[in-house]
């Protein structure tokens, strides 16, 4: 199967802003290794999903993929940290039933020449499902954060609400950030909304926490942890969102 696989290049939607040269010489039977999550009608599920460095961290090549399929009236709920591989990337495929509920909170951090992306595609196939989608990236070097998102809205999906909202930070110029939402809409009686912004960090308040005895690493960090904090707002567990947090902070002072 592997065999007939072709490398995708930038020509593909999917993979414009990537760094498909990092995919030479991996095992192309990692494309067809997909995690299948099926949530029953009426039930929850909850995972975390981390791309953390480690040995030869900034050459390796993390590729995750994943298909989820949300039964009616269900809840599924994903977040995750992107924050190791030259390239690391995560993608998931989500159906939604009716009334079903999709939540995904993502944040990718990096710097050097490296690549941190998620990509989604959502599925709207009954009515009355809903989806939210927050992803925040802080880069620096010459690190890129990618978040592509699709949304489609059958038919038949009348009374779907679906958002996506994607923001970026820039710690040094040379770093880059990319967005690209898009909407496949076929029913009339929807809600859909998206936003991209991408800025540096607010001067003004740096120099408001400056004169109240914070130092530039200080307040740095506590300008980011409120960044990117918007990306676990959803995330119940306590417990959790702060090992999420301190695993991207920790990121974030490692490489500065």
């Amino acid at each position: 199967m592997s065999e007939s696989i072709l490398l995708p290049t930038r020509k593909d939607e999917a993979w414009r802003y990537s760094d498909v040269e990092a995919l030479q010489g991996m095992d192309l039977a990692r494309f067809d290794d997909w995690r299948d999550i099926d949530v029953p009608a009426g039930e929850r599920f909850h995972d975390v999903l981390v791309i953390e460095p480690g040995p030869g961290a900034n050459d390796d090549t993390e590729l995750r993929r994943l298909r989820v399929k949300v039964g009616a009236g269900a809840r599924c709920e994903l977040f995750g940290v992107i924050a190791g591989g030259r390239l690391g990337r995560i993608e998931i495929v989500v159906t939604l039933g009716e009334g079903a509920h999709f939540e995904l909170g993502g944040v990718t951090l990096g710097g050097r020449e490296t690549t941190r992306e998620f990509v989604t595609r959502v599925a709207h196939e009954a009515p009355h499902a809903t989806s939210n989608q927050v992803v925040r990236s802080v880069h620096w070097g010459k690190g890129t954060g990618n978040f592509l998102g699709r949304i489609d809205v059958v038919r038949d999906a009348q009374k779907t609400d679906a958002a996506q909202s994607f923001k970026g930070l820039l710690l040094e110029r040379g770093a880059s950030v990319n967005a690209v939402p898009q909407l496949e809409i076929f029913a009339d009686d929807v809600k859909c909304e998206h936003g991209a912004s991408v800025g540096q960090l607010d001067e003004a308040a740096r120099y408001y926490m400056a004169t109240r005895g914070l130092s530039p690493e200080q307040s740095r960090k506590l300008l980011v942890q409120a960044f990117i904090g918007d990306a676990f707002v959803a995330l119940a567990d306590e417990d959790e969102r702060e090992r999420l947090m301190a695993l991207a902070l920790s990121r974030l002072e490692q490489q500065l």
